[in-house]
């Protein structure tokens, strides 16, 4: 199988689709990688090492010319897709959730678009889970820039000219992101609290060493869907959250939202009296900002401040680790791969298994996703 890897051309994306390691792993596999110059720059990973790995690097359009398959981080521009050779197979973080258009240009270039957000939450898959991979690296860089924005240290200090409170850090959403936030306060001495609607996620906070905040009635017991993911909450549990996290709210002094719903715009967790109801110097971190944000007063790609208090919106938190980001993400292909092809490494995608069906966009001309 020829596969194509491209240089990610939206704006402030670093990451790679593939590595120098995954090149060596896929042309284990039978793969020939074909990969545009430049394309591991914002990486650190310069071209003469996917050549020693055994790539070629080639051209965008000596890339996509017969490709049968195309690896990238983001999806790819219209221009793009209309270059790519009828049957090919796209694969990357392709945003699937209410975007027609994109579907749509997919099928009829004849391209098939397996989106990797639409990997299902089963235990083979896990090595494949691109959201996870990145998710992950998203909660730790959102404790890391909140550490930067905020004046004052983490961990308690004890000194002669007197004592440091430690910063409390509160956590909105425990999924992957959200357990990686709270682990990460925890170990640069903050005094962690955390919430989310999904009782699997109490006993998770604890474990970590965090008090875990929720209003815990009926309907929280069963606030999760059978695919791991939070529920859409009702009104009336929304607002004795509201009341609960505020009162709590105002003590904090750094605060990690990530809470989201595949396909939906995020849910609001944090009004503007929220805000002015903390401290001078305090720090919210919206990871939900690429889906509209947790917070009310949120601007993507964006540090605002309201009252003293900075809210920072960054859209691509992985991608400000993106020599880690590139590698997980990788892997998460080099996982996929063996679904993708035949013993002899032709392209063969196993279009009967329950990940690709899953994970299919496009197919044949025609849009699949949600028949």
């Amino acid at each position: 199988m020829r596969i194509a890897v491209l240089r990610e051309r939206q704006s402030g994306e670093s990451r790679v689709a593939a590595t120098p390691d995954s090149v060596k792993s896929l042309i284990k596999l039978g793969a020939e990688l074909r990969v545009e110059k430049g394309a591991g720059a914002g990486a650190d990973l310069p071209d003469d090492l996917y050549k020693d790995a055994g790539a070629k690097l080639v051209t965008r359009a000596q890339a996509l010319k017969d490709a049968e398959a195309v690896f990238a981080v983001r999806r790819p521009d219209e221009e793009t897709i209309g270059k790519m050779p009828k049957g090919c197979l796209l694969l990357g973080l392709l945003e699937p959730h209410g975007d027609e258009a994109f579907a749509k240009a997919c099928a009829e270039a004849g391209v098939n678009a397996l989106a990797m957000e639409l990997t299902p939450r089963i235990t083979r898959a896990q090595s494949m889970d691109a959201l996870s991979s990145q998710s992950n690296l998203a909660g730790y860089r959102a404790v890391i820039e909140a550490a930067a924005l905020y004046g004052r240290a983490f961990p308690m200090m004890m000194t002669a000219a007197g004592t440091i409170a430690p910063a409390k850090a509160f956590v909105m959403g425990a999924g992957v992101a959200g357990l990686q936030a709270i682990a990460t306060a925890r170990r640069l001495g903050a005094v962690v609290s955390a919430t989310d609607v999904r009782p699997a996620a109490k006993e998770q906070v604890a474990s970590l060493g965090a008090k875990f905040v929720a209003v815990e009635d009926e309907e929280f017991k069963e606030a999760e869907t059978a695919g791991g993911y939070a529920k859409e909450m009702s009104d009336e549990y929304k607002a004795k959250q509201a009341e609960l996290v505020a009162a709590h709210l105002a003590k904090q002094d750094v605060v990690v939202t990530t809470a989201l719903i595949p396909g939906r715009p995020a849910p609001r967790l944090i009004d503007t009296a929220m805000v002015e109801s903390m401290r001078p110097g305090s720090v919210i971190v919206d990871i939900a900002a690429v889906q509209g944000g947790n917070c009310e007063l949120t601007r993507p790609d964006e540090v605002v401040e309201h009252g003293g208090v900075k809210i920072a919106g960054f859209t691509n938190l992985p991608g400000r680790l993106a020599a880690d980001a590139s590698q997980l993400f990788a892997k998460n292909l080099v996982s996929l791969a063996p679904l993708l092809l035949d013993e002899e490494g032709n392209c063969a995608p196993h279009w009967d298994d329950e990940i690709i069906k899953a994970m299919a966009l496009t197919r044949d001309g025609s849009v699949v996703h949600g028949e």
